[in-house]
């Protein structure tokens, strides 16, 4: 059975220093906008880069090959994809959530981060308990 990691955190909190270090396959939505070895960000590409993230999970688990994905995760919606995902490729779930203050390597402006803490939710104890219970197989840290 595969595993998808699912990294969530602020900017800064240590989500892509994570990913790197459990060495498997490690895609963020960030890599998309990296061109010449610089970012680029374009917010008018966002939701592109998004959908090449879950293209590259699904692959991967095509593959039977573990992957994990460090992206901000804010909202439920946001990591919901992620277990649909999950569940249609028998795949595990295993979430770590960064907390760590860090730099902002992408130079995100203070308060497009403020914006992000206050959207920030964190997952339900029912939801988890759900999860747990139900036909996705998950653990937390």
């Amino acid at each position: 059975m595969s595993i998808i990691t699912l990294i969530r955190g602020l900017p800064g909190s240590g989500k892509s220093t994570l990913a790197t270090k459990l060495n498997k396959n490690h895609v963020e939505a960030d890599m998309f906008f990296m061109k010449n070895n610089r970012y680029v960000y374009d917010n008018k590409k966002i939701k592109d880069a998004h959908e090449w993230c879950q293209s590259t999970v699904k692959f991967n688990l095509q593959q039977n090959k573990d992957i994990v994905v460090s992206n901000t995760f804010t909202s439920i919606f946001e990591i919901a994809t992620y277990f649909k995902i999950a569940y249609h490729y028998h795949a595990k779930i295993k979430i770590i959530e960064c907390k760590g203050n860090y730099e902002n390597i992408h130079n995100i402006p203070q308060n497009k981060l403020n914006i992000m803490k206050n959207k920030w939710e964190d997952l339900p104890d029912d939801l988890l308990k759900y999860l747990i219970n139900s036909h996705y197989p998950i653990t937390i840290k």
